[in-house]
């Protein structure tokens, strides 16, 4: 009866740790943060590290895996370096159908991962008369996060992310194919569970 108990009580205690989240269960997250670009947007420009904004509502199909939609939205100051000259600000709003996964859940923590592929819709605010018209591009995001969950309903969360974001611009000098605004984000926030 002893071994049957213990084996019992170690098959509860493994699969309270295996799978992050109860199937069926849909998320809704808010987070804010800051994106640096991962390198020059494009020859002779510098950029600013921009504001994010993440909202994302992803749906699990069992304790582990979850999917849905992930919008994002963020902001880099563009100047020219020689002559120091500002150009304005480039938006981006990224559409990312995205997947999850949680595989273990560790106390209140709950790490995970998830990738996206979507669309990057890019526009320029000029500050000058040369006109800026970067394209919209193929969005492939891949992040690293966790949750500390405050209880049945409510986690804080924070994320990692890289997203690709590289494409072309029209000006009023022409094409320009060396356009790169693929960045970093970092992100802090909430999320909700029902």
């Amino acid at each position: 009866t002893g071994l049957s108990l213990s084996t019992v009580a170690s098959a509860d205690d493994a699969k309270q740790r295996l799978g992050g989240i109860e199937a069926g269960k849909w998320v809704l997250g808010f987070r804010a943060g800051f994106a640096p670009l991962t390198q020059q947007l494009s020859d002779n420009t510098s950029t600013s590290i921009g504001p994010l904004v993440n909202v994302q509502g992803l749906y699990s199909f069992n304790t582990w895996f979850l999917a849905g939609l992930m919008v994002e939205w963020e902001r880099h100051g563009v100047s020219v370096e020689r002559p120091d000259v500002d150009l304005g600000h480039q938006d981006t709003v990224s559409v990312l159908p995205t997947v999850e996964l949680r595989p273990v859940k560790l106390g209140q923590f709950i790490p995970y991962v998830n990738m996206s592929f979507g669309v990057n819709v890019n526009s320029f605010g000029e500050d000058t008369g040369l006109r800026i018209s970067p394209s919209n591009t193929f969005a492939w995001r891949l992040g690293w996060g966790a949750d500390y969950r405050l209880n049945e309903r409510f986690a804080l969360n924070t994320e990692w992310a890289y997203k690709r974001n590289d494409g072309h611009t029209h000006t009023s000098f022409g094409r320009n194919d060396d356009w790169n605004a693929s960045s970093f984000g970092f992100l802090f926030g909430a999320k909700m569970f029902f």
